[in-house]
C-alpha cells in the first residue's frame, strides 16, 4: 500500500512539473522574434488580404492566422502609441486596413516612411478584428515605387 501511495505522489509531482514547464515556456520566451531573415509562408497585397477577409473570414484565417505572412501595400498611418510602433496599410475600403505592429528592432526603418508609401511587411497574421492584425512586423522598403 504505501508503494502504490509514492508512485502515485511522483506521477502526480512529474505531472505537474511537466504541466508547469511548458505552460511557463511560452510566458518566457521572446514574442518579438526578429522576422527580417524568416522566409513568409505566403504573398499577399492588403487590398486582396481585406478582400479575403471581408469575403470569408473563416477561410481566411485556416489560410493565414498564425502564418508569417508578407504584404504589399500604401501606408495610411504611421503611429507611436504607447511605446509601439504601428503600421496601417490602406485597402480598397476605408473602413478597413492592415494593423502591422512593427518590431521594435525596426525603429530606424519606421523614421523613414512616410504617408502613401509603399511598402512591404512581413509579419504573423493573428486574424481579423475589423482590420486584419499582424504582428512583430519587419519592414522592407521597396526601391523605385
Amino acid at each position: 500500500m504505501k508503494n502504490k501511495k509514492i508512485t502515485f505522489l511522483s506521477i502526480l509531482v512529474l505531472l505537474l512539473l511537466m504541466s508547469g514547464y511548458f505552460y511557463n515556456i511560452p510566458l518566457f520566451s521572446s514574442s518579438e522574434k526578429n522576422l527580417q531573415n524568416e522566409l513568409a509562408e505566403l504573398a499577399v497585397s492588403s487590398n486582396d488580404l481585406i478582400n479575403a477577409y471581408s469575403i470569408n473570414e473563416e477561410k481566411s484565417d485556416r489560410l493565414y492566422a498564425g502564418k508569417i505572412i508578407e504584404v504589399t501595400g500604401f501606408i495610411k498611418e504611421i503611429s507611436f502609441l504607447n511605446n509601439r510602433n504601428t503600421i496601417i496599410l490602406n485597402s480598397n475600403t476605408e473602413t478597413f486596413g492592415v494593423i502591422c505592429d512593427v518590431n521594435p528592432n525596426q525603429e530606424e526603418k519606421i523614421k523613414l516612411l512616410k504617408k502613401h508609401q509603399k511598402i512591404r511587411v512581413k509579419g504573423i497574421c493573428k486574424g481579423f478584428l475589423k482590420d486584419v492584425i499582424l504582428l512583430n512586423c519587419s519592414i522592407d522598403l521597396i526601391p523605385n515605387e
